[in-house]
């Protein structure tokens, strides 16, 4: 887990319970086990150009990931940081689209999501993080 001194790890504690609340089962990268769940948050998950703070996996697919910023941290234009995830992420875990449909940025307070399947995308959203469960449904 990320160094509690880091002036992110206050919002990676709240956005590790956002994604816990939401359904999702956050991971270390180090004890990551892609069958724990139907949608796994991995932390730190390595990339080839770099570490994306959080890969979201649904069926063992990646499918977006979750840019965290120090709480007070504004989130506009954070987003292009989390879309640059989608051009180091390795071979495995395979990919359900490149580039990955589903990003988010989030301070733990406030959350940014970027829906990459609009056709009409506007300025991104700000929501929660939603569920694993309801990620389910991305592969159909």
């Amino acid at each position: 887990m990320t160094n509690p001194s880091f002036p992110e790890a206050k919002a990676r504690k709240q956005i590790d319970r956002m994604l816990a609340d939401a359904g999702w089962v956050v991971q270390d990268r180090a004890d990551f086990n892609p069958a724990a769940a139907t949608g796994i948050a991995v932390r730190e998950f390595p990339l080839k150009t770099g570490f994306a703070d959080y890969l979201l996996l649904v069926d063992r697919m990646a499918v977006g990931a979750v840019e965290a910023k120090k709480m007070g941290t504004p989130l506009s234009g954070v987003e292009s940081q989390s879309a640059k995830y989608s051009d180091g992420l390795p071979d495995i875990p395979p990919a359900w689209r490149k580039p990955l449909p589903f990003l988010y940025e989030s301070t733990g307070v406030e959350t940014f999501f970027t829906n990459g399947l609009d056709p009409r995308p506007a300025q991104p959203a700000t929501l929660c993080l939603s569920s694993g469960g309801d990620a389910a449904g991305v592969g159909a």
